[in-house]
């Protein structure tokens, strides 16, 4: 973990799952069993995984969804515990398993493919919220899957001051109702809100929420910005990517750590750089064991 002289902490609001994450050949075809070359299990999600970044960059975060109490959940808690990622449990007493991701990673291409439920069937109440949550906490990162709970905790953050970002990996509905209180909007290529089919749609889109800040990532090509009317693109680090899953939450993770202390621009080029090495290792931890630092 990094020592980071000026702590800093965040809430990263949305889904919490068990990643069970294969490296082989390639994904199976119908009726094919195949044989993987390594495997790892971790706790995952949007959110979740952002958490883990923000917290190996050295500072204090706590993942706000849904985990429970069902056994397996013991290995959500102790992945958790080990990168020191607090977690308020929106259900704690609740029996149901959490979502399960089976993800199959290329070798040769790093390319992966995933079969998830994702929180659709676990939706908790903005009521569950708990009290004082965002007591010091100085940076919320949302990610949509956990919408009324996300809207709830934007409108009290808002009230608090306390910048907002959305993680946009994908459209979904009741982000129309958040977008208000959003100070970043960090959106992925597939990110299309309603009518919209092309980035200048959707930066037009998002802008009429008076967002100041607004990034699409293109995986491995430049990322437009829009600042304050101002567009722009940064590059992003050239590498032979091992596996890609996560990259996306990795890069807000880092980006929340980084825009607390940078400029935009700065922040969205130094959390490039954090993701491109997550990218050259298998899984979404391993690449924490490495010595290179953005």
């Amino acid at each position: 973990m990094v020592v980071n002289p000026q702590s800093q902490s965040a809430l990263f609001v949305g889904l919490v799952t068990l990643d069970l994450i294969y490296l082989a050949e390639s994904a199976p075809q119908n009726n094919q069993k195949i044989v993987a070359s390594d495997y790892t299990v971790a706790a995952g999600g949007p959110a979740t995984n952002a958490a883990v970044t923000f917290s190996h960059l050295g500072n204090q975060a706590t993942v706000l969804g849904v985990v429970g109490s069902h056994p397996i959940t013991q290995l959500i808690r102790q992945d958790l515990a080990t990168y020191k990622v607090a977690i308020a449990d929106l259900e704690p007493s609740t029996n149901a398993a959490v979502p399960v991701s089976s993800i199959i990673v290329t070798q040769s291409t790093g390319e992966r493919a995933v079969v998830s439920i994702n929180a659709v069937k676990i939706q908790a109440s903005s009521s569950s919220i708990p009290s004082e949550i965002l007591h010091n906490v100085d940076i919320v990162l949302i990610d949509g899957h956990q919408m009324a709970v996300g809207i709830a905790i934007a409108q009290i953050a808002k009230a608090k001051n306390i910048p907002i970002a959305i993680d946009g990996g994908s459209w979904k509905t009741g982000f129309e109702q958040l977008l208000p209180f959003v100070d970043y909007a960090i959106c992925s290529a597939n990110f299309y809100p309603p009518n919209c089919h092309t980035p200048a749609e959707v930066f037009a889109y998002l802008s009429s929420f008076e967002i100041a800040h607004i990034a699409i990532t293109h995986g491995e090509q430049p990322i437009e910005y829009l600042s304050c009317g101002n567009y722009g693109v940064v590059d992003v680090p050239r590498i032979q990517a091992v596996d890609t899953l996560g990259a996306g939450d990795i890069f807000h993770g880092a980006f929340c750590h980084y825009i607390l202390q940078n400029s935009f621009t700065d922040a969205l080029a130094l959390a490039a750089c954090v993701a491109a090495n997550a990218c050259q290792f298998f899984g979404t931890r391993r690449w924490m064991d490495s010595p290179k630092q953005c």
